[in-house]
């Protein structure tokens, strides 16, 4: 029962991503019909940095709904159940993960947080609490198989798997739920693992379409201050009410300037 890294790997996007993106939005502003222009798109005969310029124009004003209609697939590895759990909460998605109904438990890998791995008589403790869990799982499936459970046994022996198994699981998400699962999920707020997820899909995200996510991340990236409470602010950004606190203070100096002009 080894420790195993996360691995994330694009499985597909969009195919034409841009230029279809780039019609959509088009669309919402243009009076003829886009699909007379796609083949143009295309071939090349409006270049895609035109293209690109356009999206990131109109995504600056605040319109945005047209991303949807791209999306990207990923395979990943080297998770736990405790952040497939967080992971799910992103509703605006689509999931398939392996089954420990059905996939044999008896050699888990897990996942090791890296507080308890620098800490050695923690790492220690936890490595042998995850041999504890495998040995115990073994019994059970064991047990449940001579009682006549047969291939069932692996759906009651399971109970006994920590948060801390390993899980494998595909993700797809269209461009605009990718933006806001990296608002909040590269924020440094965000639990480690996820954080170390979202960094991961949003490094390929990138490289794939940069018109829509060279900016994308954290969402104090984008905005350029802090959105959290006081009680949740990290410090890396100014938070807004210091922002309108010195804007407010701006003023009024400038106000005092002009009446003693």
């Amino acid at each position: 029962m080894p420790v195993k890294p996360l691995k994330v790997e694009l499985l597909a996007r969009t195919p034409d991503a841009l230029a279809l993106i780039y019609a959509a939005f088009r669309q919402c502003y243009h009076a003829g019909f886009v699909a007379e222009m796609w083949p143009k798109l295309l071939s090349g005969q409006v270049e895609r940095e035109a293209q690109a310029d356009f999206v990131r124009k109109v995504l600056e004003s605040g319109h945005d709904s047209p991303i949807e209609h791209a999306s990207f697939t990923f395979a990943v590895e080297g998770i736990s159940r405790a952040c497939s759990h967080q992971i799910v909460r992103h509703r605006i998605a689509s999931y398939s993960q392996q089954s420990q109904r059905y996939v044999d438990g008896s050699d888990m890998d897990f996942i090791l947080p890296p507080a308890i791995a620098k800490i050695p008589e923690a790492r220690q403790r936890f490595e042998a609490f995850m041999t504890e869990v495998g040995s115990a799982y073994r019994d059970l499936k064991a047990i449940l198989e001579a009682h006549g459970r047969k291939d069932k046994a692996k759906e009651d022996a399971r109970f006994v798997l920590p948060q801390a198994a390993e899980t494998k699981i595909v993700i797809t998400m269209n461009c605009r739920a990718l933006l806001h699962f990296f608002h909040l999920r590269c924020c440094l707020r965000a639990q480690w693992e996820i954080r170390a997820l979202a960094e991961a899909m949003l490094d390929i995200c990138k490289a794939e379409l940069p018109a829509i996510f060279a900016a994308a991340g954290a969402k104090c990236e984008s905005l350029g201050f802090c959105p959290e409470s006081p009680r949740f602010a990290c410090g890396k950004y100014p938070r807004a009410s210091d922002l309108i606190k010195l804007a407010d203070g701006v003023e009024a100096r400038a106000e005092l300037d002009q009446g003693k002009g």
